[in-house]
């Protein structure tokens, strides 16, 4: 229904100076989307307002409404092309009056988890890239095209608003950043099992894959619904429907994020809002300049499920921030991670697969840790190739804060070809793992391990199949920098090519 739209959005941006990858598709798309979005909410508040017999007050101010500069309609409830600002006059507009009027709204908002508060961080973080103001308007009438009013299209715009995240995802080294392929985070959320009443919790947060997945998880009706211990008995053809009350929870009180980046964060909005979650409590913040000695039991979460950016280097007043210090960025994410849980809370944390061996004093006592103050009860190992444009493996610890870990189950994840851009990784290659997982059952893919069989000196978790498979070699930096200036190398061959042709 929507896909041309999104298409055609694609076509003008392609056209501006000032857009020139997938990542300025989407951030432009974003902010058009999201004050689509805020003209539909607002309607749709109007309405229920006049039912009830009561006046509405709007969040913008009329010159700011979409309906009044961008999508002015006539009698016939057409686009009024008289009315509707172009050329340079709706380029000045938007960047001289709308922009730093909306970024206004985060200074009069009554908290973080607000509407308001969403409007001003996200229109004080992005700035309009599209210069031409004749493309701004060819790319305002094809978002007029799109509807947030029935479930159905919230869902559609959903779907595509992923594939341009996964397209970001696949513009670069620096992919993983914005795009977690979504069957593994499916059977994440399958194995941590996160139950409405449940607070979840991303501190890296991306684009929110995390989060949504989670949501129609619980949503759907696959978890086991549970609200303060009570079994939710109310069914619908077999399967638990929600309550009202489930609903305000799941909208209010389930899902939390932090971001540090502009760009991740006001996608991580704009997704969670497609998928149906109304004001989204994501925090734009740096989650690694928090100390560890100031979390408290009332900011402790049920559930973590995070990839947390790995190969970032943090600086030394942030390595203060933590008792076991690192440069590494994911070893000081895991250590949050762990604290921020709450005593039998669980987690699910995608890391870099050489920090299962690594025997720097750091990876040594963080795994120390993770060991003697969780059960690291299950780990999956990714092959090459899960995340594409990142250039190491990875594997996925699962873990429950609170007795320490007796015996570890290992996966091998195998789906028997190599993994790519045009052959990704499918829910299929994941569910004997999820399967066998739920009875940390052996297989020539699974085994486990006693952790009295660990080495106490280096407590090294390296994968090693004991039935038949190869033990997997972890690359040196060296090798995967001499990779990395490989493809640098081709690359440049290839442009050079290029402009020869030219």
């Amino acid at each position: 229904m929507f896909e041309q739209a999104f298409k055609n959005i694609d076509d003008v941006l392609w056209k501006e100076a000032g857009c020139t990858t997938e990542l300025d598709y989407t951030e432009q798309t974003s902010w058009l989307l999201f004050l689509k979005y805020l003209d539909g909410l607002e309607q749709d508040r109007a309405d229920e307002a006049a039912l009830d017999g009561k006046k509405y007050t709007y969040i913008l101010d009329k010159p700011y409404r979409l309906e009044s500069w961008a999508a002015p309609k006539g009698k016939d409830g057409k686009l009024d092309h008289n009315a509707a600002m172009t050329g340079d006059d709706l380029r000045d507009f938007v960047n001289q009056k709308l922009f730093p009027y909306l970024h206004k709204f985060k200074e009069k908002a009554s908290g973080s988890n607000t509407i308001e508060y969403k409007i001003g961080e996200i229109f004080g973080e992005i700035k309009n890239k599209i210069s031409g103001g004749y493309n701004l308007r060819d790319i305002i009438d094809h978002i007029d095209e799109l509807r947030f009013r029935s479930q159905t299209e919230k869902h559609e715009l959903s779907h595509l608003y992923e594939a341009k995240i996964k397209n970001m995802g696949n513009a670069g080294r620096n992919g993983g950043e914005y795009y977690t392929p979504r069957p593994l985070i499916r059977a994440i959320v399958q194995v941590v099992q996160p139950r409405i009443g449940e607070r979840i919790y991303d501190g890296a947060v991306g684009s929110a894959g995390f989060l949504c997945e989670s949501f129609d998880y619980l949503k759907s009706g696959n978890a086991n619904l549970q609200i303060g211990g009570r079994r939710n008995a109310i069914q619908e053809n077999g399967v638990p429907r929600l309550t009202t009350k489930d609903l305000t929870t799941l909208q209010t009180r389930t899902f939390y994020g932090k971001e540090k980046k502009s760009l991740a964060y006001v996608i991580a909005i704009m997704n969670m809002i497609l998928h149906g979650i109304d004001a989204p409590n994501i925090i734009h913040t740096n989650t690694l300049t928090e100390n560890l000695a100031d979390i408290q039991e009332k900011d402790r979460y049920d559930v973590v499920m995070a990839n947390p950016p790995f190969g970032g280097k943090e600086r030394k007043e942030v390595q203060q921030n933590f008792p076991i210090r690192t440069g590494e960025t994911a070893f000081l994410f895991l250590q949050h991670f762990i604290k921020i849980l709450k005593a039998g809370g669980r987690g699910g944390v995608v890391i870099k697969n050489t920090f299962l061996s690594n025997t720097d004093n750091a990876s040594v006592s963080l795994r120390k840790l993770l060991l003697e103050s969780c059960n690291l009860h299950t780990v999956l190992d990714c092959p090459g190739g899960t995340f594409q444009g990142a250039g190491v493996k990875t594997v996925v610890l699962f873990f429950e804060k609170g007795a320490p870990t007796r015996k570890v189950w290992f996966y091998q994840l195998d789906p028997g070809r190599n993994l790519g851009k045009t052959n990704p990784l499918n829910d299929d290659d994941l569910a004997e793992f999820v399967k066998l997982q739920k009875t940390f059952a052996n297989s020539p893919k699974s085994w486990s391990v006693d952790v009295k069989s660990i080495d106490k000196k280096t407590f090294d978790l390296s994968v090693k199949n004991p039935n038949g498979g190869e033990e997997v070699k972890h690359r040196t930096p060296q090798k995967i920098m001499d990779e990395i200036a490989a493809l640098d190398a081709k690359s440049a061959e290839l442009m050079q090519t290029i402009r020869e042709l030219l």
